[in-house]
């Protein structure tokens, strides 16, 4: 998709400070952070929203899952704990339709959130 933000970053045709990068996912840090650790984690493969998923994609959602964990425990907050959020559609503040898990750690995260 020539539009979509988030495609455009893993096409590298904007910078982002990246975090992570493999074949198929890739991790950068939010320009606007809500806590001390906020990475978005992105399949490179456009996906707009979680309601689009199909059953081929459940391997690429436990990547997104997997790096978000393996990248709290690189940022030593995974013993103190994180929230991962998967925001779905605009109700839910999904702003960029590209399907993302946001990784945020580092302070207290209240309940319930928003």
């Amino acid at each position: 998709m020539t539009n979509c933000l988030f495609c455009r970053i893993a096409k590298r045709e904007i910078p982002a400070s990246i975090v992570y990068e493999d074949e198929r996912v890739l991790a950068f840090n939010d320009i606007n952070p809500q806590a001390p650790t906020h990475v978005l984690v992105i399949p490179k493969r456009h996906v707009a929203t979680l309601s689009d998923l199909t059953i081929e994609d459940d391997a690429m959602i436990g990547e997104l899952a997997r790096r978000a964990a393996a990248i709290a425990q690189e940022r030593g907050i995974a013993a103190s704990g994180f929230r991962t959020v998967f925001n779905t559609n605009r109700d839910a503040g999904q702003t960029v339709f590209h399907v993302h898990l946001h990784l945020l750690g580092g302070r207290h995260l209240d309940w319930p959130p928003g």
